[in-house]
This record gives C-alpha cells, structure tokens and sequence, in this order.
C-alpha cells in the first residue's frame, strides 16, 4: 500500500515545511499528501510555503490541499474593510510582506489559482479531512462551511462516521496533546508550529495514516515573532 501523509496548520513556516517533507519523510512520488490548510499568515514566509507545494506538483508529487479558515480570510479580504482588518489582525499583513503586496487584488494569478482550488473537505473510505470540523448532528456534514472552517468544540457521532476518523487542525494543541491521542474519532494534527516560543508547542505534525505514526518537526524558522496562541 502506498504511504499517505496528512500535515497539519504550517502558517508561514516554509523551511519546517521542507524540512518536515524532504528530510523528516524523505517523501515519494508513490506518496499521497495532504495538507489541512492554513498555509499562509503569522509565519515569515507564506508564499515560500505556496511555492513549495506548487513545486512539488510540477514535480509529480501528489499533494492535496484543504482550505483554512486564513485562506479562506485572504480570498474574502478585499470584500469590505472590515474583512481586510480581519484577515491583517490575524496574520495577513505578515502575508502581504512575504509576497510584497498591498492587496489580494496584486497577487499573482497561480497563487489566486491555488487558493480558489483548495477543497473543503476529502472524504475516503478511511477517513475525513477537514481544516476546523464538520457538524456530525446535521443531515448533512458538510454542508455548513462555516463549520468546516472555523468551529473549535468539535464533537463527532461514530455513527456518521462510517467507520472513518476525522482528521483536523485549526486548533492548535500542545505537543503532549497531539502525541497523546487515540486513532478513533477526531484527531487533531495542529502542533501550533508558528508559535515557536510558547512551551509545548511550535511543532509542525505529519500523520502517517496506514501505519498510525506521528511525524514531528520542530520550528527551524530564523524570523517568527512570538505570538499568544488563540482561544
């Protein structure tokens, strides 16, 4: 059976990024690779973290990539200015210096392109991967993106399940957590990489899904300011 990786919320950290795939997982092109979002704000190199993975696709490497709820504020930026104060507040201006813009309206199409084209959800017959949640109480689980992208208390319903795990991040947990829990149910891959300088955490997390195996890589960012985590 080939491999298959999920990485969790890597926020700007382009060089934990590489160093997680290239040397941690030595990655393949027989390998399938997921990533759960939130590829860009607060971390010092967003767009290396884009260029990264759209290298890795030319070079025939199956990555596939969810939306996050920043991705998600980086597209809806340009809406009114309050949308624009929020994506900033929140680690949008640490985007636009990484790609030396001013606006979303300034970024290059294949960037535009590759945001657009970041899915919601992946279902297979073993698991689910969504960004923040799905809602397990509604008749459709996916139906609310709002959910999907930004829900924090997420609990899920075995019995909607099919068998399958959800796989997440968007919440970032301390390393003691992630590596304590079980395969069943939710399971949350979001180390808090960017947040390098808080204790137990500025980890960026892999999961090898068939063999039940973690992968971690700590911060080797040269620049990443120290942040509170959020509630």
């Amino acid at each position: 059976m080939n491999r298959v990786f999920i990485v969790g919320d890597i926020h700007g950290c382009s060089k934990t990024f590489r160093k997680l795939l290239l040397e941690k997982i030595e990655i393949r092109k027989t390998d399938k690779i997921y990533c759960l979002g939130d590829y860009v704000d607060r971390g010092p190199d967003s767009k290396g973290v884009i260029d990264f993975i759209l290298q890795l696709r030319e070079q025939g490497y199956r990555i596939h990539t969810l939306r996050g709820n920043h991705e998600q504020m980086m597209l809806t930026s340009e809406k009114n200015k309050s949308s624009k104060d929020l994506w900033r507040m929140n680690g949008g201006d640490k985007t636009l210096e990484s790609f030396t813009i001013d606006s979303i309206h300034q970024l290059a199409p294949k960037y535009l392109s590759f945001l657009r084209r970041t899915k919601y959800y992946i279902k297979t017959k073993d698991f689910i991967l969504v960004h923040a949640g799905l809602n397990c109480f509604a008749r459709d689980l996916f139906a609310n993106k709002d959910i999907l992208l930004w829900v924090r208390d997420l609990r899920v319903d075995p019995n909607k399940l099919g068998g399958r795990i959800v796989i997440h991040g968007h919440s970032p947990m301390s390393r003691d957590y992630i590596l304590s829990q079980e395969f069943e149910g939710a399971f949350n891959l979001d180390g808090g990489c960017v947040y390098k300088h808080k204790q137990g955490f500025g980890s960026l997390f892999a999961l090898n899904f068939y063999e039940r195996k973690l992968i971690e890589q700590e911060n080797v960012e040269d620049n990443v300011a120290a942040e509170k985590t959020p509630g």
